[in-house]
């Protein structure tokens, strides 16, 4: 049954892509201190949130393993140690580091003789896991998005050779992962 919709106190859901240097870190961390503390900051990127120590108030937890299984056991330590922001820089680290989903399918992939769709139906539960706890997180989840260079290929008319052409910027992580967010913006043009 409908009944009238009511404003409740939501929690930001964003994402910023974009390349390296960009300020990614920094921005998350001054939304992050905007949005109130206490913060908890995922750092998979060896260290390097802890630059800004001098600017922003926060904890931060260094990664060296990622898989997306870890996900919802680092917000549930958040909501637990009473944070109200929890920053992933970068979430890229769950689909493309040490033990992220491609290294798990390779891996799958290898027991199985090279099945990648079997693969992948191991691993897709994984990542369903890791989006919903971040959706159904008690706390605002802030993350970064590296981004590779988007190519394809044409056809130059004249010479009737294949060419590659730039289109653009694309999020390292799963197809679609933009759409997981209430905000998903890029760096590169903020």
């Amino acid at each position: 049954e409908f009944r009238r919709a009511v404003k409740r106190d939501a929690k930001v859901r964003l994402a910023i892509t974009g390349p390296s240097g960009s300020g990614k870190t920094y921005t998350l961390l001054k939304l992050a201190t905007e949005l109130g503390g206490p913060i908890a900051v995922v750092d998979t990127e060896r260290g390097s949130a802890e630059k800004y120590a001098d600017l922003f108030e926060f904890d931060t937890l260094p990664l060296e393993s990622f898989s997306p299984d870890l996900v919802p056991r680092l917000i549930e330590a958040a909501v637990k140690q009473g944070y109200r922001s929890l920053v992933i820089d970068s979430l890229s680290h769950f689909w493309s580091g040490t033990d992220g989903e491609l290294d798990q399918v390779e891996k799958v992939k290898r027991r199985l003789r090279d099945n990648g769709f079997a693969a992948w139906r191991e691993i897709t539960p994984k990542h369903n896991r890791m989006i919903d706890a971040m959706l159904g997180a008690p706390l605002h989840i802030l993350v970064s998005l590296r981004v590779k260079t988007e190519w394809v290929l044409e056809t130059d008319e004249r010479s009737g050779k294949t060419k590659p052409r730039k289109i653009g910027l694309q999020p390292v992580m799963r197809d679609g992962i933009e759409y997981e967010f209430d905000v998903c913006g890029d760096k590169a043009r903020l």
